[in-house]
C-alpha cells in the first residue's frame, strides 16, 4: 500500500471549465462511444509485441527477451559487449547538441558518424534536472565509440540488448485490458522487468507517491521513427530510466506507439485505473524534473523535430487525453498555475503543454509542439463529446 500523503492544494485554474468531477467521471465512463476512439479502437487491435504465449482462463504465459545490459566503465573511450547492442543509453551534462556515435558492426566494419538526438530532461522530485539524455538504436552492433562537444561532464553510457536475450517468462492478461473504454498494453503485456524496480536489499528505489492531477504534460522519446520492435524499444526506455539514470522506474506514465498502441508506463499498483490510485490521484513519475508530481506525463516513441506523428499515434494521444481530462475535469485549453505539491514551487502554464514549456529541451520536437494548440481542441472536443454521451 502507497504510504499516504496529505492532500495538497490543487492548481490555481485561470480559466474556469465549469464541470463537476462526478460528471466527469461519468463522462470518462462513455468514452467507448466517443467520436475520438473509433480510429483508435483499430489502431489497439492490431499486432501484440512479439512473444511465445500459452494461454490461460484469465491470464497466459508470455516470454520476452531478458534484457541485457552493459554500464560503460569509461565512455570517452571505444566501448564492446559481448552481446547484439540494440540500443546505446546515453547521458551527460553540457550542451544539448553536437553528441555523435557510430558502432562497430557484427563483420568489425566501422558505422558512419551518426548525430545523437537528446532525449527528455527529466529526473525524480526535487533532483537538480538539467541532465541531457539520449537513446541511440544501434545495428546489433558489437561495440561504438562517442564524440562529445566541449563541455560536456558527467558522462555515462549503457549499451543495451532489449531483442535477443535468453527468454522471461510472466503472466499477462488473457485478454487486453481496458481503461474508461481505452485499450492499452499493461506493464506484462510489453514486457516490464518489475525487479528493475527494487534495490538490492529488496526494497523499492522509488516507493509510489499520489498527488490530484493538475496538469497533462506531452514528449518524445527522441527514438526511431519507424520503428520495427516498438516494445523493446519501451524496454530499452524502462532500463535506461530504471537503471542508467537511476530513477527506479520508466519516467512516462503512458507511451504511445506509431500504430497507436496504448503502453502503461510508471508502476500505480493493480487495483485502480493505470498511473493512478484507488482515490483518483496520479502517481509521480519523472519526465519533468521539478515539476513531477501531479504532472501526467504522455510521450509519443519517435523523432519530432522534423517529423509529424503517424494519424493513429495523434488519435490515441487525444482520446487517451481526454480520458484523464474527464476523469480528472481538467480543461484542456486553460491556463494554470502549477503548484508542486512537494516543494511549493509554482509555474505558470497551459494546463495541457509540451516538455520544453517546463524545462530546456527539444522534446517533444518542434513539430509536435506547434501542433500543441490544435492538440487543445480536438481534446476538448472529445472531452465534450463524452460530456454529451454520458
Amino acid at each position: 500500500m502507497p504510504t499516504p500523503h496529505p492532500t495538497p492544494p490543487g492548481p490555481k485554474h485561470r480559466r474556469p471549465f465549469g464541470m463537476s468531477r462526478r460528471g466527469a467521471l461519468g463522462a470518462a465512463g462513455a468514452v467507448a462511444a466517443a467520436a475520438a476512439v473509433t480510429p483508435l479502437a483499430a489502431a489497439v487491435s492490431g499486432d501484440e509485441p512479439a512473444g511465445e504465449e500459452n494461454s490461460g482462463s484469465e491470464r497466459k504465459e508470455r516470454a520476452f527477451p531478458a534484457t541485457r545490459a552493459k554500464l560503460a566503465d569509461d565512455a570517452t573511450r571505444p566501448v564492446s559487449a559481448d552481446f547484439p547492442i540494440t540500443y546505446v543509453g546515453l547521458g551527460w551534462r553540457g550542451p544539448h547538441r553536437g553528441a555523435q556515435i557510430r558502432f562497430t558492426l557484427p563483420d568489425g566494419r566501422k558505422s558512419d558518424w551518426q548525430r545523437v538526438t537528446a532525449g527528455c530532461a527529466g529526473g525524480r522530485e526535487g533532483s537538480a534536472g538539467g541532465a541531457v539524455t539520449a537513446l541511440a538504436a544501434a545495428p546489433d552492433a558489437t561495440g561504438y565509440e562517442l564524440r562529445l562537444p566541449d563541455g560536456v561532464t558527467e558522462v555515462r553510457a549503457m549499451a543495451l540488448d532489449t531483442v535477443h536475450g535468453p527468454r522471461r517468462t510472466t503472466k499477462v492478461p488473457a485478454e487486453r485490458k481496458r481503461m474508461r473504454g481505452l485499450t492499452y498494453l499493461t506493464r506484462a503485456d510489453w514486457g516490464a522487468d518489475e525487479s528493475l524496480r527494487f534495490l538490492p536489499d529488496g526494497t523499492e528505489n522509488t516507493p509510489t507517491a499520489f498527488y490530484p492531477a493538475q496538469v497533462m504534460t506531452v514528449h518524445h522519446t527522441a527514438t526511431v521513427n519507424d520503428d520495427p520492435d516498438p516494445a523493446a524499444t519501451v524496454r530499452a526506455v524502462y532500463e535506461q530510466h530504471a537503471v542508467a539514470n537511476d530513477w527506479g522506474d520508466i519516467g512516462y506514465h503512458f507511451l504511445i506507439d506509431e500504430a497507436g498502441r496504448i503502453y502503461e508506463g510508471r508502476w500505480s499498483g493493480e487495483d485502480a485505473l493505470p498511473a493512478h490510485d484507488s482515490d483518483g490521484k496520479l502517481v509521480t513519475a519523472f519526465h519533468t524534473a521539478g515539476y513531477n508530481s501531479g504532472n501526467l506525463g504522455v510521450a509519443l516513441l519517435g523523432d519530432f523535430v522534423e517529423r509529424e506523428p503517424t494519424a493513429e499515434a495523434r488519435a490515441s494521444l487525444v482520446a487517451l487525453l481526454a480520458v484523464y481530462a474527464a476523469y480528472q475535469g481538467l480543461d484542456p485549453r486553460a491556463d494554470v498555475t502549477f503548484v508542486n505539491p512537494v516543494d511549493g514551487v509554482t509555474k505558470d502554464t497551459a494546463l495541457l503543454s509540451g516538455h520544453q514549456d517546463w524545462l530546456t529541451t527539444e522534446c517533444p520536437g518542434g513539430v509536435l509542439h506547434r501542433d500543441l494548440p490544435a492538440l487543445r481542441e480536438d481534446v476538448a472536443a472529445a472531452t465534450g463529446r463524452m460530456q454529451k454521451r454520458s
